[in-house]
């Protein structure tokens, strides 16, 4: 048997030796194997969970992942087709005849549409079963990649980014949403992070693409910025296809679990995360809505969204400021994603084993300040030294992401919470990733004194908050009465 039956366990808060001031609290580690079915209460066998949790690993994360990383490429190829066979003549800006002023709008309409539509989409994945919405976005947002290639000018460029925007908006937030079905707060960190390092993963194949596909440039008549654009919306729309008959969505209800296995996937989480059956109701909406502390955590997230889209959509522009020319400039965009997948899964895995998110993230906001004001200070004619700090810099901006996330989703009490604070986590957040895509002006380049000073600025204030934070939780710890969960960190 998967559920052994326990005894009922002596929570009773009045007991005055469990009240004494300055008597430790029990963690809510200790409770959290323990579950509540009907009436009675349970102990989850930790043997049959390590192999339903490996199970899961197997199925849900791989899936997420490379659902991801289809879509960091499809967004941030922008990037590269800017000053793709630029030394041509060749590049998207050129083609277009883009203005400096037209080429940001274009990235700024992206995040304007992302923030409409990530908190619907949310609750329309809820409503659809994520296997099929998560296709039906995935099938989309390809085919306006593939359509951007017919782009002739700045307004039909325009247009394509706020779809394209639009349709990716119910992604990340939709992953991880679906992983509080399937994990524990404590299980999350390291999970989100292998998702948000496909990121890093998707800016380091991005430029490696790149760079081939600008060897065919002039191809049938094509700039090689276009054929970019259509090598990289194939595969989100084929792979659609699959998504949508085997991305898993519910504990309670995917095939390829024993019933056994789906009743402990679904009792280990009870109480502790959210549960695929459960509808959002307007207590639930109203009380995430007027939650104060929920909206430190966003503010994390929109410092942290900063450093991560100008990284994100201005890498390619930075090492081209940093001497090198043409198709190198692509090619060396690939190093710094490459170890900023690594640092990603480390700070994530610390984050996670050692009950420290807040710790993790406030530890890389300040590592990616630090690096962003060496990078503003160093002559600009320090090429190998720059490009030395940005690999410093680049991994451990997209680093915050995971134990934030991880962090605040920890902290969400019930699944309507959950439904409604992650999307409003991300969709917040844009007013971070719109401030990004302004701060890298190509008028000041090679230097950028304005875009590194900036993402310093919002990483110190990052960290102070992070820290902030995870005292005010402290705090809140000391109040608890015995048997009251307590708040993660």
């Amino acid at each position: 048997m998967i559920l052994n039956e326990l005894a009922p366990l002596p929570l009773d808060i009045n007991d005055s030796a469990c009240s004494e001031k300055g008597e430790k609290q029990p963690s809510i580690h200790q409770y959290e194997h323990i579950v509540e079915t009907a009436s009675s209460i349970y102990q989850v066998d930790g043997d049959a969970e390590r192999r339903l949790v490996r199970r899961l690993d197997m199925r849900v994360i791989p899936a997420s992942m490379f659902l991801y990383f289809l879509c960091c490429i499809d967004r941030f190829n922008i990037g590269n087709a800017k000053i793709l066979n630029s030394d041509a003549g060749d590049s998207l800006a050129q083609s277009l005849r883009l203005s400096d002023q037209q080429y940001l709008i274009a990235l700024m309409v992206f995040f304007i549409a992302y923030a409409i539509f990530e908190t619907p989409s949310n609750y329309l994945l809820k409503k659809y079963r994520p296997s099929r919405w998560l296709a039906f976005l995935m099938f989309m947002w390809g085919a306006m990649t593939m359509v951007i290639a017919a782009c002739q000018n700045f307004a039909s460029l325009v247009a394509l980014r706020f779809l394209l925007g639009a349709f990716e908006a119910g992604l990340f937030p939709g992953i991880v949403y679906c992983l509080t079905f399937w994990y524990k707060p404590n299980e999350r960190a390291v999970r989100i992070a292998l998702i948000v390092a496909c990121a890093t993963l998707g800016g380091a194949f991005g430029g490696a693409i790149a760079f081939g596909v600008g060897k065919i440039n002039g191809a049938r008549g094509l700039e090689a910025w276009r054929w970019l654009f259509i090598f990289e919306g194939v595969p989100s729309c084929v792979c659609a296809i699959l998504t949508y008959f085997i991305f898993p969505d519910y504990p309670e209800t995917v095939t390829w679990l024993s019933p056994a296995e789906r009743e402990l996937a679904t009792a280990r989480i009870k109480g502790v995360a959210s549960l695929g059956h459960h509808e959002l109701t307007w207590a639930e909406a109203r009380a995430t809505l007027v939650d104060w502390r929920l909206y430190a955590h966003y503010l994390l997230f929109v410092a942290f969204s900063v450093g991560f889209a100008s990284m994100s959509l201005f890498a390619p522009t930075i090492v081209q400021g940093l001497g090198y020319a043409g198709l190198s400039a692509q090619l060396f965009t690939v190093p710094p994603y490459a170890i900023g997948f690594l640092v990603c899964v480390a700070v994530a895995w610390v984050s996670d084993r050692y009950e420290m998110r807040a710790l993790g993230a406030a530890f890389s906001f300040f590592v990616c300040a630090i690096a962003f004001l060496i990078e503003a200070l160093l002559p600009p004619t320090a090429f190998v030294a720059r490009y030395g700090v940005l690999c410093v810099a680049l991994p451990f901006a997209f680093a915050i992401s995971a134990p934030c996330l991880s962090w605040l989703t920890a902290n969400l009490r019930n699944t309507g919470a959950t439904t409604l604070a992650v999307p409003l986590n991300v969709s917040i957040a844009t007013i971070g990733q719109i401030t990004g895509t302004f701060i890298y002006k190509s008028s000041e380049a090679p230097a950028f004194p304005t875009g590194h000073y900036t993402n310093a600025g919002f990483m110190f204030a990052g960290a102070a908050l992070a820290l902030g934070l995870r005292s005010y939780y402290v705090r809140r710890n000391r109040e608890l009465l015995v048997g009251e969960p307590r708040w993660r960190m």
